[in-house]
């Protein structure tokens, strides 16, 4: 830190009480003047030396017979002046960065000029910001902080401007000019710390190019948008230090529990605080700040009532990075006057802005997946599959809310292309979630929610659960027994035919699936499946490669619970009488895989029609 001493004199300023201070001397003092509440007994003679405005004032007290003058409004309040008059009578003072703003404007209020005496206070502490107080960073941002409390003189002389310009072209410098121990802050932990080997092997410590965002934390939120303004329109500081700064000015300020960000006395500051780090963000949306941060600032915009543009400016960032959200981060909470506890319709819209960039390379297809789009941010069919977890995770997470409407869950989940989703298995669990904490749903409630998803894309495990899930739909169930008896015998066909790359054939895709059921009969489908129950003693082999390369893959229904082995044995029953018809309904959730042709032949009895229409 800087300081400037001027004076030479002993200080011989005295205290009577708490309102009176006098200065000792042989002569009796003349004049009294009025700061605040304190009143200094002073000699006219060494003030208006110094002071054009006391001198004025001086006159006019004489002309009306008075020894007292009153200070309105003065800058600084009693300290400061006593340090203008300590400088009157010569004595010693020491000026820094706390107290040099204060005296600037008091000394300025007298009009301590070059035209009463040369070299004036004011002349002397415009030498001292310029010469040292500009050109410390520390002293830089003090000399910012004292600057509020002494408005609108600090902004009238332009020490809030030289302030702001001062600490906003020190942080654009190299690092490797700054010594670290200029900071004011912050202190680098040891994991934090980058060492690098100088030319003869001893080490150094590199300073990073965040060197300076915590410094400038305690600064108000005004102040502190007029340095960051400041810093952006240098046009030399990267948008991903730009957004660490606002990271750690956000976490500085905002509080962390809600009862205090929405009290009466916080609200209006976090909101503008928060609008203004959101006009603050990088002009290149796809840079600067991780998509974790975005999601809290837009928290608290929905808590503490923010402006419909600021929100919606988060939502545009968010969606630029929603392939990097963590479910976590999604869960936004509702305004107290909604009746669910997350805000499900601020992610659909951030969902729908998602694919609003994402739409034109799908357009393209698989050749356009890596070209750049808005903003130059590239988004690649990995984000996508990013963004179908996260959705299907965050469905799950909520389908635990009783609030939380199905017109809503249907929703955001139909919002996710197929593409978005190659296996379903986080999609049946939200389901499932959504289903044991409804358990009031209708029948065809529970069959539009379990037709978001397709039974083909679930993985041996999670087909292994719906088929043991009474809370799903029997029909449901009952494609599950069937598209796992289809895999099943494609896993023994595929054995048999070529044993030495069965390990490759384990899984078939849906047209491999449908390849299967357009070419083989119900007929060969069941000779199929009785192929499975050989006894081990025939295919040792076969069976352990199937063991080793499908997970718990024992016959299907062996796996299946004595209910849905029942049904699926009563199926095949019927379909015996049938010949060669087919069902022909073996895709989507929403199609049983049971339907068989209308050529009902009269062995099938009536008690087969009414088992069959009862499982449809």
């Amino acid at each position: 830190m800087k300081f400037m001493k001027l004076g030479s004199k002993p200080d011989t300023f005295q205290t009577d009480g708490k309102c009176i201070r006098y200065v000792t001397s042989e002569l009796a003092t003349d004049v009294i003047i009025n700061v605040g509440e304190v009143k200094f007994y002073l000699h006219k003679f060494p003030l208006l030396s110094k002071s054009n405005r006391l001198h004025r004032l001086v006159l006019k007290a004489s002309e009306e017979n008075s020894d007292e003058i009153n200070m309105v409004d003065f800058p600084g309040g009693p300290k400061a002046f006593e340090i203008c008059a300590k400088f009157c009578y010569g004595m010693t003072v020491t000026f820094s960065a706390y107290n040099v703003v204060a005296a600037r404007c008091a000394a300025e209020y007298l009009e301590m000029t070059e035209d009463v005496d040369k070299k004036n206070l004011i002349f002397k502490l415009e030498v001292f910001l310029n010469s040292s107080i500009f050109r410390s960073w520390k002293d830089s941002i003090i000399v910012l902080q004292t600057t509020k409390s002494l408005l609108p003189w600090s902004e009238d002389l332009k020490i809030i401007g030289r302030s702001v310009d001062s600490i906003a072209s020190k942080t654009s410098v190299d690092p490797a000019n700054v010594t670290w121990s200029y900071t004011y802050n912050r202190k680098l932990s040891a994991p934090d710390r980058i060492v690098e080997e100088g030319v003869f092997g001893e080490r150094i410590e590199s300073v990073p190019k965040d060197w300076w965002v915590e410094d400038i934390c305690e600064l108000d939120i005004d102040l502190y948008k007029r340095v960051m303004i400041a810093v952006k329109s240098k046009g030399r500081m990267d948008g991903s230090v730009i957004g660490e700064a606002l990271r750690i000015y956000a976490v500085r300020w905002l509080p962390d529990s809600i009862d205090a960000l929405v009290s009466d006395a916080q609200t209006l500051r976090n909101k503008f605080l928060v609008e203004t780090i959101v006009c603050l963000l990088p002009t290149d949306k796809s840079v600067g700040c991780s998509c974790s941060f975005l999601l809290k600032l837009l928290k608290v915009s929905v808590l503490v009532g923010v402006d419909n543009s600021a929100r919606e400016d988060l939502v545009k960032r968010i969606s630029l990075k929603l392939h990097e959200a963590s479910v976590k981060d999604l869960l936004i909470p509702a305004r107290s006057s909604r009746t669910a506890c997350y805000d499900v319709e601020l992610v659909q819209c951030i969902v729908n802005e998602y694919l609003m960039h994402e739409k034109p390379r799908r357009a393209l297809g698989d050749v356009g997946w890596n070209e750049k789009g808005p903003d130059d941010f590239v988004l690649g069919h990995g984000s996508l599959l990013a963004v179908g977890k996260l959705i299907d995770g965050y469905l799950a997470e909520i389908a635990h809310d009783p609030n939380l409407t199905l017109a809503s869950f249907i929703d955001l989940s139909q919002s996710i292309p197929e593409s978005a989703r190659p296996i379903h298995d986080g999609l049946y669990k939200a389901i499932d979630s959504y289903l044991k904490e409804h358990p009031d749903l209708t029948k065809a409630e529970r069959k539009k929610i379990c037709g978001l998803m397709d039974v083909r894309k679930l993985t041996m495990d999670a087909s292994v659960h719906a088929a043991q899930n009474d809370r799903l739909p029997l029909r449901v169930v009952v494609q599950v027994l069937f598209f796992e008896q289809v895999r099943a015998a494609s896993e023994v066909h595929a054995l048999r035919n070529n044993p030495q790359n069965a390990s490759h054939s384990t899984t078939n895709t849906d047209e491999e699936w449908e390849k299967t059921a357009a070419k083989d009969d119900r007929k060969s489908l069941k000779k199929q499946i009785s192929q499975m129950k050989i006894k081990d003693e025939e295919f040792p082999k076969n069976v352990k490669l199937i063991k080793k390369n499908s997970k718990n893959s024992k016959s299907g229904l062996q796996l299946l619970p004595s209910r849905s082995r029942r049904i699926f044995d009563k199926l095949w029953i019927v379909g015996k009488g049938h010949g060669e018809n087919r069902s022909s309904e073996t895709s989507g959730s929403s199609q049983s895989p049971t339907s068989l042709a209308p050529g009902d032949t009269k062995s099938s009895g009536s008690s087969s029609r009414h088992r069959r229409h009862s499982i449809s």
